[in-house]
């Protein structure tokens, strides 16, 4: 049985954390498309290089450790193309200290090569509002 598109979702939002934490920075970087934005603290980052080398600068070896990704909330179109997903996460250093919690905000799309993409992702720190995209879905 082929795997659902909530399921290739969570997938790629599972990729992006353990490959950012092992430092895998180009295949980490492949989870976006060409032309994908991603705004975090008030900057925004244009296009695959451009993120990549902001994640590069912010996660040497000695300031790396582990993303949890909690629950997602996932609205997708299906098989066919586009995702909205909001994924609540926490960051904890190597001391074992958490010392970021928030929600991703993202968009994706599935590519030609049928993996799943980011097009936009926003990071909202706990207390702040998202400045790019919308707050998730009510009941």
């Amino acid at each position: 049985m082929s795997p659902t598109p909530e399921e290739d979702i969570r997938r790629t939002i599972a990729q992006y954390a353990m490959l950012c934490d092992d430092g895998r920075f180009d295949e980490w970087s492949d989870l976006f498309t060409e032309t994908a934005t991603f705004h975090v603290m008030g900057r925004t980052y244009v296009g695959r290089e451009a993120i990549q080398g902001f994640i590069e600068a912010g996660q040497p070896p000695e300031r790396r450790g582990r993303h949890a990704c909690l629950s997602s909330i996932i609205v997708t179109d299906g098989f066919g193309g586009t995702a909205s997903v909001w994924t609540d996460y926490l960051f904890v250093d190597q001391n074992s200290a958490i010392t970021s919690v928030g929600r991703y905000h993202d968009l994706l799309e599935r590519s030609g090569d049928k993996r799943w993409r980011f097009t936009v992702r926003e990071i909202v720190f706990l207390g702040q509002q998202p400045e790019l995209t919308r707050p998730p879905p009510g009941t």
